[in-house]
């Protein structure tokens, strides 16, 4: 997400690091680019002239002048900027009710019945708790049966009453919530192609009836300065609490992110980040404007690889690499690990420096995962333990039973035997970095 904005300013940036001392002329030669960044990436145009506003006012300002490092201290004022611009501070969801009553309302086509299992799988992930998933989208062909899907797919329950009335069936869940001890109750509502009156009027009814802790707006960040006209009509009509940007990581130029708290005043939540089920972050607007800038987000990266990777089996991994007796079964329960990740290029975009170093664009095929495990499954656990023993007979076996060359194989050989020569020297404090 960000990559064309994000090299754009990086490049406008980083001029300023040539620039012995900071001037009129140099700040308004790169606020001019950073201007021209903002505006391609769909950002509406009162919001990018008051950020080029404050950012020139503040870098002409004494504490620039007087430092012994000015670049550094502009670029620290453009981070703040961005920061305030996205938000501030993260607004993190209201789940303090018993249960808490969290009701997402959108138009059609913004990805809303999907980001309700997403978010409903977080919670649950993050506080331990249960979720109740609401089946209020009476109208939708087909959209009670796809939350219904959802749920068996995360095995969360999904309380229906098929095509009744969405009031009585949002009463209805919440009492069968409080019976059953749910911790959240999340109201799948419906959509339309446009706001409408008859919309609005049932989506205040099912909010006056069960008394939403959060109404929050799922937006698709694909529709650009648009979104901004649709948050207002939801805005004053309903008592909107945030906002879900979906579809981050599509085609998305960004625009609507950095506009939306400035011009509607209304926090963004949570992003979509993936198609998958776990696809859903927290937006943090300091970590986000980081990524930006191209100095990466290691705490993101931190608490998504803590979440997915079991710490007991990565502790007794790590012992045995310590002893120099890894093998290729632990691989195996590594190579599992890191597919819990998500696509990993979403988090090798979050080390510091990502772009300069070319990462940004960097593509990994999830077959290739598949194909190295595919291959040391077709091992005999003895293989796995001594791979030594692989020799010409055994790698055709292999091979035939993966669906993969004799190539391949002796590829995965060769490249785990590397590794086990690089982590001894790692021990042994042999290892130096090539940089």
């Amino acid at each position: 997400m960000f990559e064309h904005l994000g090299d754009r300013l990086q490049n406008a940036i980083h001029k300023i690091k040539g620039y012995g001392k900071i001037t009129e002329e140099n700040i308004n030669e790169i606020t001019r680019e950073i201007r021209l960044a903002l505006l391609e990436a769909d950002v509406n145009y009162k919001v990018v002239k008051d950020f080029i506003n404050n950012v020139k006012n503040k870098a002409m300002g004494e504490e620039v002048q007087k430092s012994l490092k000015p670049s550094e201290v502009f670029v620290k004022i453009v981070k703040e900027e961005l920061v305030e611009l996205l938000g501030g501070r993260q607004e993190p969801i209201n789940t303090n009710g018993s249960p808490a009553v969290l009701m997402l309302v959108g138009l059609q086509g913004s990805g809303k019945t999907t980001t309700i299992g997403k978010l409903a799988l977080h919670l649950r992930k993050k506080h331990n708790k249960k979720p109740l998933l609401v089946a209020c989208d009476i109208y939708r062909p087909g959209a009670i049966d796809q939350l219904k899907q959802i749920g068996k797919e995360l095995n969360i329950t999904v309380y229906d009453e098929g095509k009744k009335d969405p009031v009585f069936i949002a009463k209805n869940a919440l009492e069968y919530a409080k019976e059953n001890k749910y911790n959240y109750v999340l109201i799948d509502t419906a959509g339309r192609k446009h706001i409408d009156d008859e919309l609005m009027n049932e989506l205040n009814e099912i909010n006056n009836t069960i008394n939403s802790h959060e109404i929050i707006l799922v937006i698709d960040s694909m529709t650009g300065q648009d979104a901004i006209n649709v948050i207002e009509g939801f805005n004053n009509r309903l008592p909107l609490t945030g906002s879900i940007l979906t579809k981050l990581d599509g085609d998305t130029k960004g625009g609507v992110a950095l506009s939306l708290k400035y011009l509607t005043n209304l926090p963004i939540k949570f992003v979509g980040v993936s198609e998958k089920m776990d696809g859903l972050e927290e937006f943090h607007p300091d970590r986000m404007a980081s990524r930006i800038l191209g100095m990466g987000d290691l705490l993101s990266m931190v608490e998504k690889v803590e979440s997915a990777i079991d710490q007991q089996e990565a502790k007794r991994v790590a012992k045995k690499m310590q002893k120099g007796k890894f093998d290729l079964e632990d691989f195996l329960v590594q190579l599992k690990q890191i597919k819990k990740l998500g696509p990993l290029e979403n988090i090798i975009k979050m080390i510091p420096g990502a772009s300069k170093l070319g990462l940004n664009n960097i593509n990994i095929d999830p077959k290739e995962l598949a194909h190295i495990e595919a291959i040391i499954l077709s091992m005999t656990p003895e293989e796995r333990k001594k791979p030594e023993i692989i020799k010409a007979s055994r790698k055709r076996r292999i091979a035939k039973g993966s669906g993969r060359s004799v190539e391949e194989v002796n590829r995965l050989l060769k490249q785990f035997e590397q590794m086990k020569v690089l982590m001894k020297k790692m021990q042994n404090g042999n290892f130096k970095f090539p940089f």
